[in-house]
């Protein structure tokens, strides 16, 4: 019988270091995690993944507990064994691990990393962990380790949403559905639900975004029907909705801008086949790639530009859009659920600046707009500060902006646009504002 190849590592210990590398080094997890991931056998990815996730998720909890059970503090240099007693933590307080496990291996992954004294300070942490779960899980701390968010952050939720942000906090800590968006070009969704259930994969249908399906567990991309061919792709519900929003009719020429890695600009050209043309801009000429590679897979074409949407100078044909979807960068607190590394790597003073640079790319966009034309502000910042305050004083700043009431059974209605709470029918965070040129 031929044996597997192992890594050096084990599965806990390639999830300690990916830790380390966002707790210590500030690195973003979706640089550093897939890089991680490759050093291990294909069947001992998921359990990493999932550690990794979970720390992250639950970490300022994880956090105080542990500063409850460390009888000194960690030095700085020992921040991968922070990392992989923070990783057994989650496993005893959290996952479904089974208790045993949770010890032993996070031990034997103590072993792997060279430090002599660390599988003893391990197993004994860990160990009183399972027996005082209880009471460290009923009082872990302050209200940011309950909640597990940083202060700031709890500070913005609760004064932007005081009616809700406890259900946001909650969601963000909760694992994400796997979302499907079918290619209406080769079939409806219903008939995908049909596929799916014939395959034995659990699903259900979306309840607002008419092109979505949701798995009752997340799968590979590859063994997902139909994938390959472009049948379907993954994106979440909310921004799904964009399509019905923007609403582009035959003959329009369309704008896509900060549109990479293309969620939206395929399903714009999926929906809207008709349309005269899509040019779709990004700053990031790597991430314009992964656009073109969505593209090739769905069959569709688009005019992809580099260039940065606050100057189209440098990229415009000088000739105006009908509709234009602006999805601003923003500080991506309404996917915190998908990106927990977020809570780590954003900042309090991130979002004056995104907030000016959002600004800068609305007022940019509305100069290309025709006429009567509608531009379709959107984001997935869960904060006042990026949405519907920029939008609000864009609108006292510029003539001719006629706001456009969103009628819908989702989110919450605002001064103008609408907002998704995280979570709100299994959908990310999202905002959406539309506006019309008079």
């Amino acid at each position: 019988m031929v044996r597997p190849v192992r890594t050096a590592q084990p599965a806990r210990a390639v999830a300690a270091l990916a830790l380390d590398d966002v707790l210590r080094r500030q690195r973003s997890l979706s640089d550093v995690l897939p890089l991680r991931l490759a050093s291990l056998p294909a069947d001992e990815r998921p359990l990493a993944q999932d550690c990794v996730f979970g720390s992250l998720r639950w970490y300022h909890q994880l956090d105080a507990i542990l500063q409850q059970l460390l009888s000194k503090p960690l030095r700085r240099k020992e921040g991968v064994v922070r990392a992989l007693l923070l990783s057994g933590l989650y496993q005893c307080l959290h996952a479904r691990t089974p208790a045993h496990a949770a010890v032993s291996e996070t031990v034997a992954a103590a072993r792997s990393l060279g430090r002599p004294w660390a599988p003893g300070l391990v197993n004994a942490v860990l160990r009183r962990a399972l027996r005082e779960a209880e009471t460290l899980l009923a009082k872990p701390g302050d209200e940011a380790a309950r909640w597990s968010h940083p202060r700031w952050m709890l500070d913005r939720l609760q004064a932007d949403w005081p009616d809700h942000w406890q259900a946001i906090a909650a969601a963000n800590n909760q694992r994400p559905p796997m979302t499907l968006r079918v290619n209406r070009r080769l079939g409806t969704r219903a008939a995908y639900l049909e596929r799916l259930q014939a395959l034995g994969i659990d699903a259900t249908l979306h309840a607002h975004a008419a092109d979505a399906v949701v798995l009752g567990r997340p799968l590979p991309v590859e063994s997902l029907p139909g994938f390959a061919d472009g049948v379907v792709s993954v994106q979440d519900a909310a921004g799904q909705l964009a399509i019905d929003l923007l609403a582009p009719r035959a003959g329009d020429r369309v704008l896509d801008l900060c549109a990479a890695p293309g969620s939206k600009t395929c399903h714009i050209l999926e929906r809207r086949p008709g349309i005269a043309g899509l040019t779709a801009v990004d700053v990031d000429a790597g991430r314009l790639d992964r656009l073109r590679e969505n593209l090739q897979r769905l069959g569709l074409g688009a005019d992809l530009r580099a260039g940065d949407g606050a100057q189209p100078d440098t990229w415009w044909d000088g000739e105006p859009f009908q509709r234009i979807l602006l999805d601003a960068p923003c500080s991506a607190s309404g996917v915190i659920r998908r990106h927990p590394d977020i809570k780590l790597l954003r900042q309090a003073n991130d979002i004056d600046a995104l907030a000016a640079l959002q600004y800068r790319l609305l007022a940019a966009a509305w100069s290309l707009l025709a006429s009567g034309g509608i531009l379709l502000y959107a984001t997935c910042s869960a904060f006042r500060a990026e949405n519907e305050l920029v939008v609000d004083r864009f609108m006292q700043e510029h003539d001719a902006v006629i706001p456009v009431r969103i009628e819908a059974r989702w989110g919450l209605e605002r001064p103008v646009g609408r907002q998704i709470p995280a979570g709100e029918a299994d959908m990310d965070g999202f905002y959406y504002a539309c506006l019309r040129k008079d």
